[in-house]
């Protein structure tokens, strides 16, 4: 494990010399001027590194977001200078791209820059449209009526997704006035901080519906004696290896993954009202068959973030047998949602953030 570890990490600081090393060479400035960008890239991915280490929480609030939100906006910027560089090197060992390309030069510099920069530009302004996904489910067991849930996942507050934001965003559920609103987890990014110095637990109080959730891995590294506090602070029924019934629906939830202890699904449903429509909520979306073999309607689920950002999405569907969307396997259906907000810089560059509004129905 030390060893896997330990490879990962020479790996990465590899690839990074190699992005930095490309940079300092195509940079069209002063010796002492590309130090300075090099330095500044690089003193970005260890102010990452560090803040991970706890470094964000013993900055004031304002700092600490600033920070997180640069640092980790560095690696949308890194991925790209990536992508870019490799292809330039494999042109040019193919001798269709000339030397100089990559040697002093404004024109190369310019262009690379000025594409990242479009992208960002783009992927920050739709990550900030979230895109309303109608779901219709029908049931063949008897609902009394038609029953409305709004369904969210990856929320992801903290540094980066503060107060105001979350304030739009539970304006935005209550709009539609639903009767139950269902959370997949990662409700909390990874540090509990922000969340508690802006009163954001408050904020859950403000929504006009009953709030469902289970666990998600992030609510795990924030600390789970710690995240369970805010869960009870902000008044969310949570799930945790359990079930419970909510007028005509069973809703239950599983523990995340990150938990090895967690039950078997068809030892969690044991006891469960079989003739009411079952939700499940399981954070992250592996052995899907087994909600089709224990006899579930309806999963939802989050996680991926479909990627976040092109290329990465493409590794994301290939990592998972449905990483966003609807899914039917037998009588079960399933929604793989990417989530209403996002780790990490705020790009959606070839995905987007969503919140599902389901009708169920008979």
């Amino acid at each position: 494990m030390k060893i896997g570890f330990i490879v990962i990490i020479l790996i990465a600081v590899l690839v990074h010399a190699y992005v930095l090393w490309h940079v300092y060479q195509v940079l069209p400035f002063p010796v002492w001027a590309k130090w300075t960008v090099v330095g500044l890239m690089a003193a970005s991915l260890v102010m990452m590194f560090a803040g991970f280490m706890g470094l964000f929480d013993r900055m004031p609030l304002w700092l600490g977001s600033a920070t997180y939100n640069v640092s980790t906006s560095w690696l949308i910027v890194f991925l790209y200078l990536l992508i870019a560089f490799l292809l330039l090197d494999v042109g040019r060992l193919c001798h269709l791209v000339p030397k100089e390309w990559l040697y002093c030069n404004a024109w190369t510099a310019g262009t690379i820059t000025a594409v990242i920069a479009v992208l960002l530009v783009y992927g920050n302004i739709h990550y900030n449209n979230k895109v309303r996904e109608p779901l219709k489910l029908m049931s063949e067991k008897k609902l009394s009526k038609p029953i409305k849930a709004v369904m969210v996942s990856d929320l992801h507050l903290g540094y980066h997704n503060r107060k105001a934001e979350w304030q739009r965003w539970v304006k935005m559920i209550n709009d539609e006035s639903p009767d139950l609103i269902l959370v997949a987890g990662d409700i909390i990014d990874g540090y509990v901080r922000p969340l508690l110095e802006e009163d954001m637990a408050a904020d859950f109080h403000q929504l006009k519906a009953p709030v469902v959730a289970c666990l998600g891995n992030h609510e795990y590294i924030t600390g789970i004696d710690k995240s369970l506090d805010f869960y009870r602070q902000a008044g969310i029924t949570l799930l945790r290896d359990s079930a419970v019934t909510v007028g005509d629906l069973v809703i239950a939830g599983r523990d995340d993954r990150f938990n090895p202890k967690r039950k078997p699904l068809q030892h969690l449903l044991d006891g469960v009202d079989s003739t009411k429509y079952i939700i499940l909520l399981d954070h992250q979306p592996y052995n899907l068959e087994e909600a089709q073999q224990a006899g579930v309607d309806f999963q939802f689920s989050g996680h991926t973030h479909e990627g976040q950002v092109w290329p990465i999405s493409l590794m994301v569907n290939a990592m998972y047998e449905k990483a966003w969307g609807p899914l039917q396997k037998g009588n079960t259906r399933y929604y793989i949602s990417s989530g209403l907000g996002i780790w990490g810089g705020k790009y959606r560059i070839g995905t987007h953030s969503e919140y599902i509004v389901a009708t169920i129905s008979h």
